[in-house]
């Protein structure tokens, strides 16, 4: 078994394959042929001793050189009906992320314009698929059959077949014979797409590079491919910078459990939204005549404009998704299942129930349980007690006002634990000795909407995760003597929640140790941020019915973070954004401009701008804005950090907090 990983970090690939131990046997003498120019000079470079310092360098495997190391094409063995005598198929769904990023960017799309795409992909597919005389099975919901490739019309992105004869059919819920499938053909003008078509296997080598290629375009337009992005307005980028690149790392990212489930639901469901508002948009616009006057074409034409702007609108959202950054510092409001849990409220019954939560104890732990915070709390009202081994079932069997004590031990959890009543859960010890360890991937460790729920004395361990380890969606949750060990994101505090985060300590998120989003209110006293990518993340954005954040910040302790102490996100809206004037301001832009394309193509090779149409001035201006005070912030003292804080009004109280070395600066502003 060989472990194989994109070299870029940024693509969050990892994948195993079964590699054979004839690698590099299927090598084509037409690839040398039509690529000499290209790939020839590199293999007279290429030597034995070199292999391993090429491959460091190059973060993908070079698509018609199977020397490096990469996917090797095998027989795709069909598991259909038995009789059906359908032969098999090269497996080509298999690929690796960087095959596929080597494959779009340096053969087939290179540095084209949207307009210009089928255009690059007919050059690219000419130079690679066979023209004729192979066997392919063109396959559909409805049937696989086997037919012959007499011609490629490769300007169309269609193949001229014939019928294989005898008859090899497998049909789905219909029947097929010979009489109707050549009556199918004739309708078509023996003219298939080439993305039905699945090339049959060989073990010449022949033919792989024709099923490889025609895999790359299957997957281009299921995948990558939008319907709308020809008719962009601003024609003249490199479409697979902006487009192609970040679709086809979100595709390995969800593949690889790298996006939240609730993320992914709302993405799919954007994406039908818009494929269908751009239908209506297109057959109303199809309908208009140039040179109408009519009550009617006036109608037509406001209705297009309402479809057009909702169409931009859900186009933008869609490109927040796609964009690896701005999906980070904009996120998503959670999902559907998330949100079903409902409080349970307090029993009929009246009596409330402490939950103990214990695998074993000693008399000596129980009596001091008893004597220490039983008897003190609960002697004067009717309660009854309840014993669990894990602190999941604990919670679940909880109502409002219900406690839970969990004893010292490490306890080891596979699904979220949702607090949608007021409770209390609380360790009986330090939180070194009383342990929540979450093991298995999914969404976020803790979900909080309960009116008033308190934790306090836990540590909480994240491993594996897709989203952050504590996210209070509603209702107001109280932590105190915490420690929170983070894998992606830390706490998030969404709109209208409240939370008070009291001497607890936070470390480890890749992600923002706290995120901050509109209309919520946090305060936070005593806390420990440090080693996460960024200490708090505000988000001051998007909605004009958003309203600021209320924020305390109090004697915290934000270190060692890999970005900044606290770092603001909010919109531009196409505003220019001038700093306070000092002698910095004397120095000469260029300077600046360098700067700031250094520090964006170091940190990602998207724009940082969400905005689709934005011409390359403003672009540019927004870099330089970002980079600016980047810079900027790294030369201020923790006191100016502070006095820069106190100027936003989401910030009632800020004293006594401590910022000391974070790796861009105490205090930012990213605006996108």
């Amino acid at each position: 078994m060989t472990e194989i990983a994109a070299a870029d970090p940024d693509s969050f690939v990892h994948v195993e394959l079964d590699v054979e131990n004839d690698l590099g046997q299927n090598v084509l003498d037409i690839t040398q042929v039509l690529f000499q120019n290209e790939d020839g000079e590199e293999d007279q470079d290429e030597s034995d001793d070199d292999d391993d310092d090429d491959d460091g360098e190059d973060s993908g495997t070079d698509h018609f050189n199977t020397n490096k190391a990469g996917t090797q094409l095998q027989k795709c063995e069909r598991r259909g009906q038995m009789n059906s005598g359908l032969p098999d198929t090269f497996q080509t769904g298999n690929l690796l992320f960087y095959e596929r990023f080597k494959a779009y960017q340096d053969y087939m799309l290179g540095d084209c314009k949207p307009s210009e795409v089928k255009t690059f992909t007919a050059d690219y597919l000419k130079k690679v698929v066979e023209p004729c005389d192979w066997q392919a099975l063109w396959f559909n919901d409805v049937f696989d059959v086997l037919v012959e490739v007499r011609d490629v019309d490769f300007s169309d992105l269609k193949a001229c077949v014939r019928l294989g004869l005898p008859l090899q059919c497998e049909a789905r819920g219909c029947e097929l014979n010979e009489e109707s499938m050549t009556a199918l053909l004739e309708a078509t003008q023996y003219k298939v797409p080439l993305q039905e078509l699945q090339v049959v296997y060989e073990e010449s080598g022949e033919f792989d590079q024709t099923a490889l290629a025609i895999e790359h375009l299957r997957f281009f337009y299921k995948h990558v491919w939008r319907q709308w992005d020809e008719e962009d307005e601003d024609d003249d980028f490199d479409y697979f910078v902006r487009c192609v690149e970040p679709r086809l790392r979100l595709y390995y990212d969800i593949l690889e459990d790298r996006v939240p489930t609730g993320l992914v639901a709302e993405y799919q469901s954007l994406l039908e939204t818009c494929t269908q508002c751009f239908q209506q948009f297109s057959v109303l616009r199809s309908g208009l005549s140039n040179d109408s006057d009519s009550e009617l074409d006036n109608l037509s034409m406001v209705e297009g404009l309402k479809l057009y702007d909702q169409l931009e609108i859900l186009k933008r959202k869609l490109y927040i998704i796609e964009n690896p950054l701005l999906r980070y510092v904009l996120g998503y409001k959670g999902n559907a299942r998330q949100q079903s849990v409902q409080s349970r409220g307090p029993r009929a019954s009246g009596i409330r129930v402490v939950h103990v939560v214990t695998v074993s104890c000693s008399t000596i732990q129980l009596q001091s349980l008893l004597n220490d915070r039983l008897l003190p709390q609960w002697s004067t009202d009717d309660i009854e007690v309840q014993f669990h081994r894990e602190p999941v079932s604990a919670v679940d069997s909880c109502h409002c006002g219900d406690m839970v004590i969990i004893l010292p031990g490490t306890y080891r959890v596979t699904s979220c634990i949702f607090l949608p009543d007021s409770i209390t859960v609380e360790g009986f010890g330090l939180p070194d000795e009383v342990v929540i360890e979450k093991e298995s991937k999914g969404d976020s460790f803790v979900e909080s909407t309960g009116d008033d729920v308190r934790l306090s004395n836990i540590k909480f361990i994240q491993h594996d995760a897709i989203e952050g380890i504590l996210c209070v969606r509603q209702g107001n949750l109280s932590m105190e003597n915490c420690v929170l060990q983070c894998e992606t994101t830390g706490v998030i505090v969404r709109t209208s929640a409240h939370l008070t985060m009291n001497m607890c300590d936070l470390y480890g998120s890749k992600g923002a140790g706290v995120e901050i989003y509109p209309g919520s209110v946090c305060k936070l006293v005593g806390n420990g941020i440090h080693h996460c990518k960024d200490g708090i993340l505000i988000k001051d954005f998007a909605d004009e019915l958003d309203v600021m954040p209320s924020i305390i910040m109090e004697n915290n302790v934000i270190h060692n973070n890999e970005g900044y102490g606290v770092i603001l996100v909010k919109p531009s809206n196409g505003e220019d954004h001038p700093l306070p004037a000092d002698k910095s301001d004397e120095e000469p832009v260029k300077d600046f401009e360098a700067t700031a394309e250094d520090k964006v193509t170091h940190s990602n090779n998207t724009p940082l701008s969400a905005e689709n149409h934005v011409d390359g001035d403003v672009t540019s201006v927004r870099k330089w804005q970002f980079c600016r005070q980047l810079s900027r912030s790294k030369e201020i003292s923790c006191s100016r950090a502070v006095q820069d804080l106190m100027d936003h009004q989401m910030f009632v109280s800020i004293q006594g907090n401590q910022f000391k070395r974070n790796g861009m600066g105490d205090l930012g502003t990213f605006f996108y």
